[in-house]
């Protein structure tokens, strides 16, 4: 199917354009929102974003959000990605919403979804020094004890914690089953006592960090969903998880795209524009038609999560994720390439578009993971 959008989603389409041209459409205006790009987010921009309304698009009307779907949700990360708000908290923190709409009992969606509206940021945790792709590999436990739990062990990359209200631990509470049986969901305050946060330096900046869990306490009623059941509560959010990380993607390959047109028309070289050389116009072409095609695809398995959203669409959310991911990495690596050493000043935004793309093929499951989750869905 191809991308039609109703009056409303494409006047908010227009709106987010003009905020971001508005109020991050300078490279000055960015450097001082992100202490000259070290931070992935800004609160202030957040903030401002919050008061619009536009955290809330895809949240549940009685819980203080607009009431929208996973399109609404897609456009809004697809527009403010290429328009390059500094608003690295919001991806992880959907994801998060999302686990809480399917599985949180009524005070917790309005806490969680409520405070996700008015601007609050929050961080999931699953993988750990010795469990990435395989999550059924965790090893951090959370004991029973005095009506709640006791958690002690190690998490890493664990993306925006440091500017998080609360982290969603995924954990081992029972050890007795398979690896996939005994995990459980855990809302664990960023504040807690004995819990330790601690960034890991990146090319990307302070985007993640290692949690350090002894002896940190949570109470029963910060159990989302069923306990032992955190494996199959992970699955269902696949969906939208990759279909998140995907829009963002593709408004990151659309801006280094923007970025790279924009530099090709202008830079001469041999007394003519260098964009008018086969050479970078063929690539070009190749490059605009493989984000036209990302973008039906985005847009088409969204829809399809909009229609059915309990319908667990594995083969389709992972080719989104996959397409997404690895064609803003080439866009971003092309767009360097066509810009020769400008590209690779920290002058220009390119260099960030590529640290951006680079990583995005790893996390929320690497290209690989991606690939063959797909491959197991033809039955190889």
């Amino acid at each position: 199917m191809g991308v039609t959008l109703t009056d409303e989603q494409r006047d908010f389409v227009a709106a987010i354009r003009d905020f971001c041209a508005r109020e991050v459409g300078t490279r000055e205006q960015r450097d001082r929102l992100t202490d000259n790009g070290r931070h992935a987010h800004s609160a202030e921009v957040y903030a401002k974003l919050a008061d619009l309304g536009w955290l809330g698009a895809a949240l549940p009307e009685e819980f203080g959000g607009a009431g929208g779907g996973m399109v609404d949700a897609c456009l809004f990360l697809e527009e403010s990605a290429r328009g390059m708000a500094p608003i690295g908290g919001f991806g992880t923190t959907l994801i998060v919403a999302g686990a809480y709409e399917r599985f949180g009992t009524r005070e917790q969606k309005e806490s969680m979804l409520g405070g996700i509206a008015r601007g609050a940021v929050e961080a999931i945790a699953m993988s750990e020094p010795g469990a990435g792709s395989d999550v059924g590999a965790i090893t951090c436990r959370a004991t029973r004890r005095d009506g709640g739990f006791v958690i002690d062990g190690q998490k890493t990359w664990c993306s925006n914690a440091h500017i998080a209200d609360h982290v969603l631990l995924v954990a081992r509470t029972d050890t007795q089953g398979s690896k996939h049986q005994g995990m459980t969901m855990l809302e664990v305050p960023t504040g807690a006592d004995g819990l330790e946060i601690r960034g890991i330096p990146t090319m990307g900046g302070e985007e993640t960090s290692d949690l350090f869990f002894t002896e940190c306490f949570v109470p029963q009623d910060n159990v989302l969903g069923a306990v032992d059941q955190g494996w199959m509560q992970l699955m269902a959010g696949l969906n939208v998880e990759r279909l998140i990380l995907g829009a963002i993607m593709l408004g990151v390959g659309r801006r280094a795209f923007d970025d790279a047109l924009g530099y090709v028309k202008e830079r001469e070289q041999f007394g003519r524009p260098v964009g008018s050389f086969q050479a970078l116009s063929h690539r070009l072409a190749d490059l605009a038609t493989d984000l036209e095609c990302t973008r039906l695809l985005i847009y088409d398995v969204a829809a399809k999560v909009d229609s059915d959203p309990a319908r667990m669409l594995p083969r389709e959310a992972s080719m989104a994720k996959l397409k997404a991911t690895e064609v803003a990495k080439r866009m971003a690596l092309e767009g360097m390439q066509m810009m020769g050493g400008y590209g690779y000043a920290t002058e220009y935004d390119m260099q960030g578009h590529v640290r951006q793309a680079l990583v995005s093929t790893i996390y929320g499951g690497t290209s690989e993971i991606q690939r063959e989750i797909i491959a197991k869905t033809y039955g190889l």
